[in-house]
Formats: structure tokens, sequence, C-alpha cells
């Protein structure tokens, strides 16, 4: 009996003295190897899932954790979203939705690795790329450069980064492979010492010891590839695997090869066609990755949902994104598996080591539905009103403290005999006109919209301007995204055959943050109005404004809530914000997660800056509706009265273009001046439609023209069911084009509205990505006029 309490002794002692060095025998190791990843030694193959925490209700973590390990992933990949983490300058949060660092240690507990990119800029068709909006309170403030003010809250951030995920990198026992530094640069600038200083503030952030990279485009990424880094590659569905992977291995022929962004499907945008990518081509592109020993990052393998005000814009232009991020991906935004999310476990099996996949977990939630109920309590807009000031010029949103939600201006008017032009420098983002109170009209920044004639008025009349700001732009030099009235306001008109134009002043404004706990003040703060469906149009006169409702429930799952009774707004369940709705489509439904709803009342709280047509009545439905549209005229260009005549006109140049991938240069014989470039594609190599990806323009000395202000102005076809329309040729995005439909005539038609005169000498082309770049143009002539 001695001898055996001796040895328990001696046991405990052991693993008292020793659990550090027991420990780092368990740690593991990653490295690089000649053409290969190192783990542990051994060659290694990354195949990851992009997964994004802030969009997966936390607790729903674990479960869309094991659903990409039983897709067969090793790895997850993730952004850190500053913005979503420093929402107040200086304050920081990485608790409960926002615990990074415990998603991580999800990760690892299910035996995946982990690549973190850590920004300070994501993309992510998330607000602002990742930024935060009170950087914009410094207006000269130079955003991803070396702006002193932006590095400084850049290191401060990386630091707090740091103190959470530095401890689970793999040196230290934990599941952090990789860590990113910035993310496509070569989209945005060039500009190697900024990257470098990202690089050092990363390291000097904890991870010093971990494999860093960096990513973009393999017709960019050498810009600002930096020498000490390892160079990864984005690209789509359907591309030129080897192409993409050419200019790599020439300048580093023994480099591990990675695509740290696969993109499986793509993102919607309100008023266009939701988007989906064939899943054929999706594993055909995988399946011969890992056949080559190529290692990838599937973005997205779970899309998940933009909750809130935190989806972003696309640009040139504005282009908001929807509240749903389901991306086509192979997890739908709900968590379940898809016909693509089997298609692909099946190639993957072949990979798997000899080993079994394992089993796809099971729903965390049952998928219900719930009767129509009718919200019987609303108070008006102005009800959340925050703050107000008195200002003799506007203000943006970002000057009175505010980040999101929506602004009222408000100005007293001179005497207009006539009707006249008030214009909106600039409307950011929706803006609804009243004078005393009756609504006139409408400016949205979708459209490009900036102006409205309103009718004579009289001096002392009273101008309301009510503007709602969607997500800031993520991607591209538009990121600086101020919101409200970023300039001011005019009026123009003719008297007596002159042109008078007022700059208007001595302004109310007043501020509406969007947030659950406004609408709670809001009514508390103004008696509701309560009605039944016997009085529906009780509100119509004034219906913009905050609805509530409730509904019981017996049991709890995930729903639908449909929304196409209301106008334009956001929706909060039980005090979460679900996202925003906005009836154009094609997003009818926003997602509920059950794990947020509870047995009993639950409350459904509204904020609508339209309103309802009719009855203010909602229901939610077992499966979403992601794909009606409800336009007040088509998407396409097509316009018989914009097609210019260009019978008698001479092309600046007429050329035969050569065949496959890649981007190529169309000189002209000598400058031309216009604001509009017409594109005749005369014929195309193989196929009876034009694809084309992006076009350029270069000015007299051989430097790119912003194409910020370009418009497409005319397509004679577009085809748009798989949103190929003409603006794809200007959208900042390889993976996108025009094209036209299939089966009509050559020639066919492009003409783009640069928004005012420009020199023009070169134009630079590029077709589809895929192998053999489908619907390639043979002969092109181009017209500027």
């Amino acid at each position: 009996m001695k001898q055996i309490i001796e040895s328990i002794l001696m046991i405990l002692l052991l693993a008292c003295v020793l659990p550090d060095k027991a420990m780092a025998a368990e740690r593991e190791t990653f490295a690089i190897g000649k053409n290969t990843f190192l783990l542990n030694d051994k060659p290694f193959v990354v195949k990851a899932a992009e997964v994004h925490y802030p969009r997966i209700p936390r607790p729903y973590w674990e479960h869309r954790i094991k659903m990409c390990k039983a897709l067969g992933m090793n790895t997850l990949c993730l952004y850190v979203f500053w913005n979503i983490h420093e929402q107040k300058e200086g304050v920081y949060d990485f608790t409960g939705q926002n615990d990074v660092a415990e998603f991580c240690r999800l990760a690892q507990k299910n035996g995946m690795y982990v690549i973190v990119r850590p920004g300070p800029y994501v993309c992510a068709e998330w607000e602002m790329g990742g930024l935060p909006w009170w950087l914009l309170k410094k207006k000269d403030i130079r955003l991803r450069e070396r702006d002193p003010y932006f590095m400084e809250r850049v290191r401060l951030f990386e630091k707090e980064v740091g103190k959470q995920l530095a401890p689970l990198t793999i040196d230290n026992g934990g599941p952090i492979i990789m860590v990113q530094v910035e993310n496509e640069y070569g989209s945005y600038g060039e500009d190697k010492p900024y990257v470098s200083e990202i690089r050092d503030i990363v390291c000097e952030s904890g991870f010093d010891k971990v494999t860093l990279f960096q990513c973009d485009w393999s017709s960019n990424f050498t810009r600002n590839g930096l020498d000490d880094l390892i160079w990864t590659m984005n690209f789509g569905t359907g591309a030129n695997i080897d192409n993409q992977f050419r200019r790599l291995k020439e300048l580093r022929p023994e480099s591990p090869l990675m695509c740290s962004e696969f993109w499986s499907g793509w993102f919607d945008k309100w008023g266009a066609r939701h988007e989906t990518r064939p899943a054929d081509d999706m594993v055909a592109g995988i399946d011969e990755m890992l056949s080559k020993g190529i290692s990838f990052s599937l973005y997205m393998t779970h899309g998940g949902t933009s909750f809130g005000h935190w989806a972003g814009a696309n640009s040139p232009g504005f282009a908001p994104d929807v509240t749903s991020y389901d991306y086509d991906a192979p997890i739908n935004e709900w968590g379940l598996p898809t016909e693509k999310y089997w298609t692909l476990r099946r190639t993957m099996q072949k990979y798997a080591d000899g080993g079994k996949l394992p089993n796809v977990p099971k729903a965390p939630m049952p998928i219900i539905s719930v009767p129509k109920f009718m919200f019987t309590e609303f108070v008006p807009i102005t009800s959340g009103i925050d703050t107000t000031i008195e200002s003799r010029d506007v203000k943006t949103m970002e000057e009175l403290d505010m980040g999101w939600g929506s602004m009222i201006y408000e100005t007293t008017l001179p005497t207009v005999a006539s009707s006249s032009l008030l214009t909106l420098n600039d409307c950011h983002d929706y803006a609804q006109v009243f004078i005393d109170g009756k609504y006139i009209g409408k400016i949205d920044r979708v459209k490009n919209e900036k102006s409205l004639m309103i009718p004579a008025v009289a001096s002392g009349q009273r101008l309301t301007i009510l503007i709602e700001a969607m997500g800031r732009i993520n991607f591209g030099r538009a990121i600086k995204d101020f919101k409200g009235i970023t300039e001011r306001v005019t009026l123009t008109a003719e008297t007596d055959g002159h042109i008078l134009t007022y700059d208007l002043k001595n302004w109310h404004i007043a501020t509406i943050p969007c947030d659950y706990q406004t609408a709670v003040k809001a009514f508390a703060s103004a008696k509701p109005h309560r009605f039944s469906l016997q009085s529906p149009n009780v509100v119509s006169s004034s219906n913009k404004g905050y609805y509530r409702a409730s509904f019981t429930l017996k049991k709890v799952g995930d729903t639908f809530i449909n929304m196409e009774a209301f106008g334009k707004g956001m929706v909060y369940v039980n005090g979460h914000a679900l996202g925003r709705f906005w009836n154009i489509g094609p997003q009818q439904t926003l997602y509920v997660p059950g794990c947020w709803l509870k047995k009993g009342n639950n409350e459904v709280v509204v904020l609508d800056i339209v309103g309802p047509k009719g009855a203010p009545v909602a229901y939610c439905q077992d499966k979403p509706e992601l794909d009606k549209l409800n336009l007040e005229k088509s998407n396409k260009h097509n316009n018989p009265g914009d097609r210019p005549d260009l019978n008698s006109a001479a092309p600046v140049v007429d050329t035969n273009l050569k065949a496959g991938n890649g981007w190529q240069t169309i000189s002209f014989t000598a400058p031309a001046k216009g604001r509009y470039v017409a594109i005749e594609c005369r014929s195309t190599h193989a196929s009876d439609q034009v694809a084309v990806a992006e076009l350029y323009l270069q000015d007299n000395n051989g430097k790119r023209l912003s194409r910020e202000p370009w418009t497409v102005k005319y397509a004679d076809s577009e085809n748009e069911a798989g949103n190929h329309t003409g603006d794809k040729v200007f959208d900042l995005q390889e993976s996108t084009y025009w094209q036209t439909k299939r089966g009509t005539d050559f020639p066919h038609l492009l003409v783009i509205d640069l928004g005012s005169e420009q020199t023009i000498k070169a134009l630079d082309y590029l077709p589809r990505a895929e192998q053999g770049a489908p619907g390639s143009v043979k002969q092109m002539r181009v017209f500027v006029y």
C-alpha cells in the first residue's frame, strides 16, 4: 500500500513540475518548405473554410465549425473586423458575439487550424471594409496610407488583437498557423512602404513567430509584394488556375501555392438579381488545385448574415449590399448543407488521406413558420431624434458624432415663382424631400441621382430632407464615404431668362441613430398610435416611423420574417438587429436565428423610413426569399434614345485582339477627346456571346483614368439573368463580366459615360478569367465622342 501511495505522489509531483515540458512536446510547427507548407515537418495542404464570426450567432459557432470539418476542411480562415471591436474610438470589445479568441479555441477543440486576417482593412462586403466610421471625423484623413493618425489607430487596434490572438498561434500551442498582412492592397494602390509598416505592426502585436502572408490578384500582386512574406492569389470559380499562378511560379519557383480566396459564389446588391455560381465549376477548380498540391481557402464556405447595419456597399458608383451574405456558399445562410455542399464533399473525400470524413452534424434548430401578425403600435420617425443643432451649413453624420442612422435637414426657402431644381451635393444615401410636410419626391444615390424638380415656393415655406445612410463603401478608393449631405444644397431656377442659384443656408439638423435603444426611447417618449387591420389607412398620411408587434411561440426554431408589406428600413427581434430590408429586393425576407427567439411572447420592432403601402403586417416563413425584384424599371441599359448614331463616325481604333486570358492594351493612333466611349464588338473568338470582365482607359501620359464617375449609357444586349450587365466592366472585380444574351446578332455595343470630357490615348481590356477566356472579343472598334 505504501508503494502505491508513493507512486501516486511521484506521478502528481511530475505533473506539477513538468507541465511546460509536456505542453511543449504537444506543440506543433508550421513552416514553409520547398513547394509546400510543412506541418510538423511534413507536407501539408491547407484546405480552409472562410467563415466570419460576426455573421454567425454565437450559439451556432460550433455547429458551423463542425459543418466545415465534415466538408473535409482542415482549417478555418477568418477576418478580424476592426469596426465591430472598436465602435467608439479607444473602446474595445472582444466579448460575447465579438469573442474571436473563443471562436479560435472552438476551432482547435474541433481539430481545425486557423488563418487570421486582421486587416486593418478586410473588404468582405462589410461596412467601410472593416474600418471604423469615426476615422472620418478627421475629414482630411488618408485611409490605408501612412497618414499619422490612421497608422496610430491601426497600431493601437492591432495591439489589442494581439492580446486576444497572439497566445493562440501555433508556436504557443494554439491553432493559428498563418496571419495575413493588409488585404488585396494591389486593388487599392501601390505603396510598399505602407504595406511594410502594416507588416511591422502585425509583428509587433505578437505575430512575429507565425507565418505571415499577403494576398492579391494575379494581375497586381507584384505591385506591393514584400520579399519576406508568402504571396497568395485570389480568384473565383471557373478561373484558369495554371494561368493564375504562372507569374508567381516564375518569380518564386519553390514557393508553396495557395488560393487564399477561391470564390464559391458572389454577394448580392439591392436592386439586382441573386448571384449564383455553378457547383460543378467550383468543385472542378478545387479538385484541380488539390490534385496539384495547391492550398486554398473557399470564400465563402459559409457566408452567414450581415446583421444590423454591417452590410457595406460596392463601388464605382454606389451599390449597397443586401443583409444576407448567403454568397451561394456550400453551407447556406442558416447553416444547412446545400447541393453544392454534398457535391464538394464527395470530391473532398478523395483527398482525406484514406480516412472517412466526419458525419455532417444535425441542425441546431428546426425551421419554423409564424402566421401573419399585425403591428399594432406606431410612432413617427421624429420620435427617434437624438440630437439637434442649428448650423449655417449642412453637416455630415460624422461631424455630428453618429456612425449609422438617419438625419433630418430643415430650412426655410426663398420665393421662387417657377419650378426649380433642388440639388444635393451629395446625397448619401437615400433622401426624401418635403415642402411644408408634403412629400415631393426622392433622391437615390444608388441610381446616381442628385437632383429633383420642386414646384414654385414662397418665402418662409419649410424644406425638409430626410436622409437614410446605408452601408459605407467597402472596396476601392471610395471607402472614404461620408454620410448625410456631404457638401451643400442648392436651388436653381430660371427667372426672366436668367439662371439664379441659391446656396441654401441656416439649417436645423437632427440625428436619428440606428439602434434598438433609440427605438425603445421613441416608443417611451411618444404616445404610440394603435390601429388594427380594420383601419390600416390611419397611418397613410405620415407612416414613416417605428412599428411594434409581437407573436407567440410554443417552440423556437430558425425562421425567415417576410417584410414585403413594408418599404425600407431595419428590423429588431427581441432586441437583436436582424438587418436592413428594402422592398426593391432581391431579398424580401430576413433570417431570424432561433437562438434569438423564446417560447411565449416575442417582440418585433421595425423602423420604416418609407412606410408600408398598406396594412403593416408580417409573417415568418420556413424558407428565405432572396431573389424577388420589385423595380420601377429594368436594370438594362437599352433605352433606344441613348444609342448613338455611329454610322458616319470614325473609330479611334479598329483592331483584332488575340485570344486567351490576360490583359491587353489597345493604343490609339492619336489622343481622342470626349465624354463618351463606345465599344463595338464585331466578333468573338469561337462564341456567339460577348464577355468583357474589365475595361480601363489611359490618359495621354499612360495613366489609368478614375472609373468612379463612370456609368453605362447604353448596351444593346445584356444577360440580366446572370447579373452580367454593362456596369460589370468597371466594377473593380475581375471575376464578374458584361455578357450579351445568347443568340443575339453582332455587332454588340457598350457605351460608357465618363462623367466629363477626358483625353484618352489607350484602352485596357480584360476578357473572362476562365480557361480559354469564353466570349473574348476578336474584332473591336472604339469610338470617342
